[in-house]
C-alpha cells in the first residue's frame, strides 16, 4: 500500500533522514519507533506532502506522490491525526469533524460515518455543540481520530496518539486503534510509547538520527536486547 524508498530530508544543513526505505502493506498496523529527534514525525509529514523531501520515492497504492498537494494525498485516501492533535480549538466537535469530510461528496455515506464515529467515541456525540478546545486532552484525541475517520482514509498515519495523556486513557486509544485496524483500515503508527506501540503492531521499524537500524516483527522486536535497554526500560 505505502513504499518509501531511499528518502532524504533536510532543514537547513541538518540531514533529518538518511536515505530510508520501508513499506507497508494493506491491512497492517506498522510503528516507527525511536527517540525524540529520530525523524519519525519528519517521517509522517514527509508522506503527508507537508514537508518535502530532498530525493528519494513515496508511493501510495502504486503512485507516486511527488509533487502531489497535501490536500490531494488525503483525496487518494491518506489520513493523518497529527502530533498535538491539532483539532480547531475555537469550532464546536461538529464542525472539527464536518472539517473531517469537506472533500466527500458522498454525502448520504458521510451521514452513515457520522453514526460510525459516534459509536466509537459516544462522548463526542455527547458533546457535539460544545467548542474542542474546553475538552480534556483524551476527548481532544478521540476528537482528532474521529476528524480523521471522517475522511474515508484507506492508510491512516497517527503521530503519538498517546501524548500526554492517563495511562488508563492510552489503553482506551489503542484499544480503538486495534479496532480501526480491524474494521479495514492500515495504520502507520508513529508513537514515543513503544511497549504499547509493539503490542498491537505488526511489523515495526526504529529509527534513529534519521536512519532505519533495525527492522522485523513486532512481537521480535520486543524481546531485542537492543530494544529492550533504548526504549522498553530493559
Amino acid at each position: 500500500m505505502l513504499r518509501v524508498n531511499g528518502l532524504n530530508v533536510f532543514y537547513g544543513n541538518i540531514h533529518a533522514l538518511r536515505d530510508i526505505s520501508f513499506n507497508v502493506e494493506e491491512g497492517e498496523v506498522v510503528t516507527l519507533i525511536g527517540a525524540n529527534g529520530a525523524g519519525k514525525t519528519t517521517t509522517l509529514h514527509s508522506i503527508s506532502g507537508l514537508t518535502p523531501s530532498k530525493s528519494g520515492e513515496i508511493q501510495f497504492l502504486q503512485k507516486s506522490l511527488k509533487g502531489v498537494s497535501p490536500n490531494q494525498i488525503v483525496q487518494l485516501g491518506l489520513g493523518q491525526v497529527p502530533e498535538g492533535r491539532r483539532i480547531f480549538a475555537n469550532l464546536t466537535v461538529l464542525e472539527n469533524l464536518e472539517m473531517g469530510a469537506y472533500i466527500r461528496k458522498d454525502k448520504q455515506q458521510v451521514k452513515a460515518d457520522y453514526e460510525n464515529v459516534f459509536a466509537r467515541f459516544p462522548r463526542l456525540k455527547e458533546r457535539l455543540k460544545q467548542i474542542a478546545g474546553t475538552l480534556s486532552g483524551g476527548e481532544q484525541q478521540m476528537l482528532a481520530i474521529g476528524r480523521t475517520l471522517m475522511s474515508r482514509p484507506k492508510l491512516m498515519l497517527m503521530d503519538e496518539p498517546s501524548m500526554g495523556l492517563a495511562p488508563l486513557l492510552v489503553k482506551e486509544i489503542f484499544e480503538i486503534i486495534k479496532e480501526i485496524n480491524r474494521g479495514g483500515t492500515t495504520i502507520l503508527l508513529v508513537e514515543q510509547n513503544a511497549h504499547m506501540a509493539l503490542s498491537i503492531a505488526h511489523r515495526a521499524y526504529v529509527l534513529e538520527t534519521g536512519k532505519i537500524v533495525l527492522e522485523g516483527p513486532a512481537k521480535e522486536l520486543a524481546q531485542n536486547e537492543q530494544v529492550r535497554k533504548a526504549y522498553l526500560g530493559g
